[in-house]
C-alpha cells in the first residue's frame, strides 16, 4: 500500500496543507514543535482511526474549529486506486469512508492500510507497564488477524461486565458463572495467538537487534501467562481467584494481565540498558513487527520513522538506514531534526525520493527526484 495524495484541515497544527509523496521515501525536516509528527500521527488516524500518541480526538482539531479532515489517496500493491476520508468531530463522533461508503464498525477498518510507526514514544514499550507490551501485541495481532481483534474485543466487553457485577455485592455465582464461560472462550483465542506470535517474532526481533548493533548484546523476549500452567484455559483460575475477585472488586486473573519481559544480557532491560541499547531494542522490535506484518497482510505496510535517529551514532544510523533500503521495506516516511541524517538517508536511497519542510504548522516541498 502506497499513500499518494494527502490532504489535511485543521488537523492539529496544520490548517491546511495538500501533498503528494513518493512511492519509496518522504522525508520531514523542521526544527522540534514544528508539525512533522502532527504529519506522521494523520497518517496513523488514517490507518487506525486514532492517535499514535494516546491523545483524544478534541486534542486532534485545530484549536478554535470544530472538526479535522483528513482526505487521502493510495495505491493498492495491485494497483487500485483507494480513497479515505476521515472527518474528526469531538463530541459527534467519527465518520470514516472507503471508496466514498462509510464504514458502520471500525474495526472492519483495522489492518486495510497497515502501517507500522516508530516514534519517541516507544521507549514506553521498555519504561512503562505491562499494559504498554500488550498494547504493542494487540494492534500488531489487529491488523493481521480479523479473528484475533474480534476475539480481543469481546474479551475486554465480557470483563468490563465481570468487573462492574463484582462491585455489588448481591451478584450471583451462576451469573459469574455464565460470563467466566465467555471469558475462557475469547480469552483462548487470544493466548493461543500471542503465544505462536511471539514464538514467530522474536527470531526477526534478534536479526534486527544483531544486524544494528553489529552482534554487540545478546537479547530475547518472554511471554508471561498465568494460561501457560493451564494449557490456555482459563475457567479454572476464574474459578479460583472468584473470592479474592469478589473482594477487591475486579478480576485478577486473565489475558489482561500477561506480560512481555524484554531482556537484554537476560536482565530487564529497563535495568540495565542504555540510551544507545534502548533505542536499538524498540527499533528492532518495529522492524520486526513491520516484517511480520508485510508476511501476513494483504498490503505492504507503510513504515513511519519519527525522529528515531536522535542519540545514536553514525554506525547505528548507517546500519538502520541499510535495511529499511532494502526490498522487504515500501514506502517510508522519516522525520528528523538534523538535515544530514536525511541528507544522508536520500544519498543511500534517493532515486524516488520528496523532501519537505515543515514550520509552523505550514508543509512545503524543498526537493524530489523521481526512479
Amino acid at each position: 500500500m502506497r499513500l499518494r495524495e494527502l490532504h489535511i484541515i485543521n488537523f492539529k497544527s496544520i490548517a491546511s496543507a495538500s501533498c503528494h509523496f513518493s512511492d519509496k521515501l518522504n522525508c520531514f525536516i523542521g526544527l522540534n514543535g514544528m508539525g512533522k509528527t502532527n504529519v506522521l500521527d494523520a497518517l496513523h488516524y488514517l490507518s487506525f482511526t486514532k492517535s499514535h500518541l494516546g491523545i483524544t480526538d478534541a486534542l486532534a482539531v485545530r484549536r478554535g474549529e470544530e472538526a479535522a479532515v483528513l482526505d487521502a489517496s493510495y495505491l493498492s500493491d495491485s494497483e487500485d486506486v483507494q480513497s479515505l476520508l476521515l472527518q474528526i468531530r469531538p463530541g459527534k463522533g467519527k465518520i470514516l469512508k472507503r471508496n466514498k461508503k462509510e464504514y458502520q464498525r471500525f474495526s472492519e477498518h483495522i489492518g486495510r492500510f497497515p502501517l507500522v510507526i516508530v516514534s519517541p514514544e516507544d521507549y514506553q514499550l521498555i519504561l512503562g507497564g505491562s499494559e504498554e507490551r500488550r498494547r504493542f501485541v494487540d494492534q500488531q495481532l489487529s491488523q493481521q488477524d480479523a479473528v484475533y481483534l474480534n476475539a480481543l474485543s469481546q474479551y475486554h466487553k465480557t470483563l468490563q461486565q465481570r468487573n462492574s457485577l463484582l462491585k455489588e455485592t448481591s451478584v450471583s455465582d451462576a451469573l459469574l458463572d455464565v460470563l467466566d464461560m465467555q471469558l475462557d472462550r475469547w480469552g483462548r483465542v487470544v493466548y493461543e495467538r500471542r503465544k505462536r506470535f511471539i514464538e514467530e517474532f522474536i527470531p526477526h526481533f534478534q536479526r534486527f537487534y544483531t544486524a544494528i548493533s553489529s552482534g554487540a548484546d545478546r537479547v530475547s523476549l518472554e511471554y508471561l501467562s498465568g494460561l501457560h500452567e493451564t494449557e490456555g484455559r482459563l475457567l479454572g483460575l476464574l474459578t479460583f481467584s472468584r473470592a479474592r475477585d469478589r473482594a477487591v472488586g475486579f478480576t485478577t486473573e486473565g489475558i489482561h494481565k500477561d506480560e512481555l519481559l524484554m531482556l537484554l544480557e537476560g536482565e530487564l532491560i529497563r535495568k540495565v540498558g542504555s540510551q544507545g541499547q534502548n533505542k536499538t531494542f524498540v527499533i528492532s522490535l518495529k522492524l520486526a513487527q513491520y516484517i511480520l506484518l508485510s508476511l501476513s497482510a494483504q498490503e505492504r505496510p507503510m513504515l513511519l520513522l519519527d525522529d528515531v535517529f536522535d542519540k545514536l551514532d553514525a554506525e547505528r544510523v548507517e546500519r538502520i538506514i541499510e535495511l529499511v533500503g532494502g526490498e522487504a521495506f515500501g514506502q517510508i516516511f522519516v522525520t528528523d531534526t538534523n538535515r544530514k541524517h536525511l541528507d544522508e538517508i536520500v544519498a543511500s536511497l534517493g532515486d524516488d525520493y520528496r523532501l519537505f519542510e515543515v514550520s509552523h504548522g505550514v508543509i512545503t516541498p524543498i526537493d524530489y527526484h523521481e526512479a
